[in-house]
């Protein structure tokens, strides 16, 4: 115990929430393994139980079963459970316990709730934690209540409409791309209101909990005794991430208006293209198969979902910070510019450093994902494409290659699926350090660039 102690001491917080999360991913794999989570008759291997377990903790979607044909309503449950820990991060749950145990908040835990949430210092953590339960809890509440409620018009009795309406309220806030229908948003393609609702609770999952705190803040703020100002952070990647659900939808009508789109109405065409961009920032559901979508709309679909969510939320990718960013720097480049000034602000030296990180580490990781499955797999290269930008933005929509996948192809996505999920600022850390202070530089010389 004591060697287990000096040797958790060592690690840096990076490597022990990486740790967390594998051990979430071994509980939740014995969990959905469990008899009374199966249907009578059901067996499945541990590859499969595996995959399905690191799709929940890092809330994707992927699967390689029919979760209706395969989990009971204890499954379901046990499932939802899951979904909770990968959706807001274990530390935020973990915390939660701590907290109703009497245990007291040290250093060490806030740090490793700084990692998990991707933030920049200690003070206040914990009360944002417990902000974020709270919002989170109150949301899927009122979801699964509007949903539960709406559902008896498609179920026979109020036990599988509220248990249908819960699980889609806990899949959309949690950006999980699981459904318990067997054919995801289908059977709703008609149906604006189930797809609305669907698309606030993936908006309110996806765009990042600092948002959502802000926004509490200036609702809550009546007495206006100062004026409220939101920060860089909530102006930068709201903007970003309205732009690209309102930009994606845009083209994927343009694209698809003499494709899939053809011969149907315009709130027909429009409601598939704002429900399926919405999806690409992490939710995973759909309202049709996507591979009758043309080659131009999944290529477009797999660099929104390279994107990902925002940070500090339940989905993946590199996040629209980054992205946000990356275009902000190349503009000021090409004016001449040394620094990115945004919204009367400056963005810091070492968050641009970061975001180009982030950048060119996720743009590897998913290359050299694709390479390797187009070797193991015997599928198109945009099946491939499309399968891992899904799988590297916990984003969860399939061409329907994710059951033929071979054990080499499952576990490439399960390890796209977790660093998705993890981030991958805290992935580069794995294998590296705190932030080293120099105290020494060599003479400087310019290189040729370009």
């Amino acid at each position: 115990m004591v060697a287990i102690k000096k040797l958790l001491s060592k690690l840096t917080p990076a490597q022990l929430i990486v740790g967390y999360y594998f051990m979430a991913v071994s509980v939740s794999t014995i969990l959905l393994s469990l008899p009374v989570a199966l249907k009578p008759g059901v067996r499945w291997g541990f590859m499969d139980a595996l995959f399905t377990a690191v799709s929940a903790v890092s809330v994707t979607g992927l699967t390689v079963v029919n979760t209706a044909d395969v989990f009971s309503n204890t499954g379901y449950f046990i499932l939802m459970f899951v979904l909770q820990f990968g959706g807001i991060g274990i530390m935020t749950l973990g915390t939660f316990f701590w907290l109703i145990l009497g245990k007291k908040i040290g250093i060490k835990e806030r740090q490793l709730i700084m990692t998990d949430q991707n933030q920049t210092n200690l003070s206040g953590l914990v009360k944002l934690l417990i902000q974020i339960i709270k919002i989170f809890v109150v949301i899927e509440l009122i979801g699964a209540l509007i949903l539960g409620v709406y559902f008896l018009n498609y179920y026979p009795d109020w036990k599988s409409a509220l248990v249908n309406g819960l699980f889609l309220a806990v899949s959309s806030t949690r950006n999980a791309g699981f459904d318990i229908s067997g054919v995801s948003m289908i059977p709703f393609k008609g149906d604006y209101f189930v797809q609305f609702i669907t698309i606030i609770l993936l908006i309110l999952g996806a765009i990042g909990f600092p948002v959502l705190i802000e926004l509490k803040e200036f609702l809550s703020n009546s007495s206006r005794s100062y004026k409220f100002h939101f920060s860089l952070f909530t102006k930068l990647t709201s903007v970003t991430f309205f732009g690209l659900i309102i930009g994606g939808s845009i083209l994927i009508y343009l694209l698809e208006i003499k494709g899939f789109f053809h011969g149907k109405s315009w709130h027909e065409s429009l409601f598939y293209s704002l429900f399926m961009s919405s999806n690409t920032r992490s939710g995973g559901l759909s309202t049709m198969i996507v591979s009758e979508f043309s080659e131009p709309t999944l290529l477009l679909m797999s660099i929104l979902m390279f994107i990902g969510a925002s940070p500090s939320s339940v989905g993946g990718g590199i996040r629209t910070t980054t992205l946000a960013i990356m275009i902000l720097f190349l503009w000021n480049f090409m004016r001449g510019r040394k620094s990115i000034k945004v919204f009367k602000r400056e963005v810091h030296p070492d968050d641009t450093r970061k975001a180009t990180a982030v950048m060119i580490m996720g743009s590897l990781l998913c290359i050299l994902a694709i390479f390797v499955l187009t070797i193991s797999e015997n599928f198109t290269l945009m099946q491939i494409i499309f399968e891992v930008c899904s799988a590297f933005g916990s984003v969860g929509l399939s061409m329907g290659i994710t059951p033929e996948l071979s054990n080499v192809g499952k576990v490439v996505i399960m390890i796209i699926m977790f660093i998705g999920r993890v981030g991958i600022t805290s992935f580069l850390y794995i294998i590296g350090h705190k932030e080293v202070t120099e105290n020494y530089h060599y003479p400087k010389e310019r290189v040729i660039i370009g």
